[in-house]
């Protein structure tokens, strides 16, 4: 992807290299971060793409500034918190407070519901080169987690939905039960120019789990963006 597009991959608030302060934290205000990151750096317009937290980022953001939208790319993203969703993400939140370690509950906690066990199975030197990569991260405050995921709790975009109009990629992992496709109808319904697609055989990140197809799926989309 970096041969054809400049890049930027942005760590919300509270996690990575951004800043971390108090306070509430909604996805609308991940959104805000985005535009004024945006209007920083000088970018006007850009191919937004996120996935799982990004992906409900990126329908905020689609929503509140069209304007400064190419394209959107929502992967294993999601409209509404259910009480589904909502329970997950409590066990994560509980799973951080035990360990008292946010790095190591989303390697244990979390991975396997980004993972099929047929991934785990093949390819568990795969799977500890990602949780290699995980810790070498900045670590995240477990403060900041309970305030990230309080806003994944929280997040209701139902409503924004019919503000976005710019052509939108909707795909899931065929397999995945965090954000699965039970979110699909009301996503592609919503979003007047948007197209489904989903990764047979993936869970919760097909980025990882079947590269070299969601690479090309995906560039196929902007191509057909920028052409």
């Amino acid at each position: 992807m970096r041969k054809q597009f400049t890049c930027i991959s942005i760590d919300p608030r509270g996690a990575g290299e951004t800043d971390k302060p108090a306070g509430n934290y909604s996805i609308e205000l991940f959104a805000d971060d985005v535009a004024a990151f945006m209007q920083a750096i000088g970018v006007e317009r850009a191919h937004i793409s996120g996935l799982s937290l990004g992906a409900a980022t990126g329908l905020w953001f689609a929503a509140k500034y069209p304007q400064r939208v190419k394209s959107l790319s929502l992967h294993s993203g999601w409209t509404k918190t259910d009480p589904f969703l909502k329970a997950v993400v409590e066990g994560w939140q509980t799973i951080a407070k035990g360990l008292g370690n946010v790095t190591e509950m989303i390697i244990q906690g979390i991975f396997p519901w980004c993972f099929t066990p047929e991934l785990y199975a093949a390819k568990p030197e795969y799977i500890d080169q990602l949780a290699a990569f995980v810790r070498g991260r900045p670590k995240q405050p477990l403060d900041a987690f309970i305030r990230q995921s309080n806003a994944v709790i929280a997040h209701d975009a139902l409503a924004q939905l019919s503000r976005i109009n710019g052509p939108t990629q909707i795909t899931f992992g065929r397999h995945d039960m965090v954000t699965s496709t039970r979110f699909a109808d009301a996503m592609k319904n919503g979003i007047k120019r948007s197209e489904l697609l989903v990764f047979e055989g993936c869970s919760h990140a097909p980025i990882y789990e079947s590269v070299s197809e969601f690479n090309q799926k995906t560039l196929s989309f902007l191509s057909r963006q920028t052409g």
